[in-house]
């Protein structure tokens, strides 16, 4: 991380955490990924600078907050967006396709999912707008997303303690951040296999008595 955009964080603290996620997850790149930035204010935390359950809230409604407003400017607005998109534009119409059928198809469930794939987050707000996912499967699915993807990183950075320093440097890219994002994806769907296994055993007991 470059020397001044730690100073800015380690200095303005709660705001700059919360601004940098945000303006990210609105879809204006940061000088560094905002993967980095929530490992960095867990590591504050961790050395008191910070409170550890404000720098969880932070990062959990800057995700949540800056999320919301994408996928409402394209629930008002995405039709005309997409219709009239200028060159410039970063947003991949084949990307958001793909999706679209898989949000289609899981509403909440995918939602969930595509907010915790890198390159894909804010795609998948895109596409739910896009959609017309209704508000309040929408909300749902990001809030828990947040608390996933954002609380977790942060709590990790926190737990990291003064080894951040180091494993901060090894990070070389995005590489390493999706790697960390398909381990998360794994100890998601090994819970969810777990606890549908459960119910199902469950259901089978009840059924034989």
């Amino acid at each position: 991380m470059p020397p001044e955009l730690a100073l800015y964080i380690t200095r303005y603290g709660y705001v700059a955490i919360f601004s940098l996620v945000f303006l990210q997850e609105i879809g204006i790149p940061n000088p560094v990924p905002n993967e980095l930035i929530l490992l960095f204010a867990g590591y504050l935390a961790s050395i008191h600078v910070l409170s550890l359950p404000l720098v969880f809230v932070t990062v959990v409604m800057a995700d949540f907050i800056g999320t919301s407003l994408l996928y409402a400017f394209f629930y008002l607005f995405g039709d005309y967006v997409m219709d009239h998109k200028p060159k410039w534009l970063p947003i991949s119409k084949e990307k958001i396709m793909k999706l679209s059928d898989k949000i289609s198809k899981r509403e909440q469930w995918g939602i969930y999912v595509g907010r915790l794939i890198p390159y894909l987050r804010g795609y998948t707000s895109v596409a739910a707008g896009l959609l017309k996912i209704r508000p309040r499967v929408f909300l749902t699915a990001v809030i828990v997303s947040a608390i996933t993807w954002s609380g977790s990183y942060a709590l990790v950075g926190q737990f990291m303690g003064k080894y951040w320093q180091e494993f901060a440097g090894q990070l070389g890219g995005y590489e390493s951040i999706a790697f960390l994002a398909i381990a998360l994806l794994i100890i998601i769907y090994g819970i969810r296999y777990a606890v549908r296994y459960r119910q199902k055993r469950k259901e089978r007991l009840e059924v034989e008595k």
